[in-house]
């Protein structure tokens, strides 16, 4: 009897641990896929430039341009910017940027000012790429945790950045920015994804 029931006693055992260690695969998979990607740095400490920012989620295009400010705008490009798809999406679930969030900002010149829709402002080319990038660990004594980085003004960008001083740009938006550091009164879509 006690001959019979330990293979079957075995067998029972293997399919329990298989199931066990399928369920571990399946959930460390999950927490995975759900991590912010998040700031990644040199040894230097530069922020190292995340790939693939015009696939993330697109918030808003912010413009003054130079003919509405008396040609004197003090950022007469459009300003694409775009958000890190998991912090995106853990906002939506929570209303907080999450720490590791990114949001990435690409200037763009103003290009030709007629089309076939009429008169306006139309994109013409790429001239510069900027973070912001909350990271609360690296940075506890800047405002909110939120640091500013710049990748140049001509392409390629380059691959590293330094921090700006916090008067530079942690300054204005902590002034003026409506939630967390992050001006969402000029991102509807940050806006409508908010919870209530």
């Amino acid at each position: 009897m006690i001959k019979n029931t330990i293979p079957i006693f075995g067998k029972t055992l293997m399919a329990v641990l298989a199931g066990v260690l399928v369920m571990i695969f399946i959930v460390e998979k999950a927490s995975a896929e759900g991590r912010i990607e998040g700031p990644k740095y040199d040894a230097d400490g530069q922020l190292l430039r995340a790939d693939g920012w015009r696939q993330w989620i697109f918030i808003g295009a912010p413009l003054t341009p130079n003919s509405l400010n008396d040609g004197k705008a003090a950022f007469p490009e459009f300003h694409n910017v775009y958000i890190e798809p998991k912090a995106f999406a853990h906002f939506v679930e929570t209303g907080q940027f999450p720490n590791g969030t990114m949001i990435a900002k690409e200037l763009v010149s103003v290009g030709e000012t007629e089309a076939v829709s009429g008169t306006g402002f139309f994109q013409g080319d790429f001239q510069g790429l900027e973070f912001a990038v909350k990271d609360t660990e690296r940075f506890p004594d800047e405002p909110g945790g939120w640091t500013y980085y710049s990748f140049g003004h001509a392409l390629p960008y380059e691959k590293q950045a330094k921090a700006f001083p916090t008067v530079s740009c942690a300054a204005c938006h902590q002034a003026a920015a409506s939630f967390d550091m992050v001006f969402m009164q000029y991102y509807p879509v940050l806006r409508a994804a908010k919870p209530k």
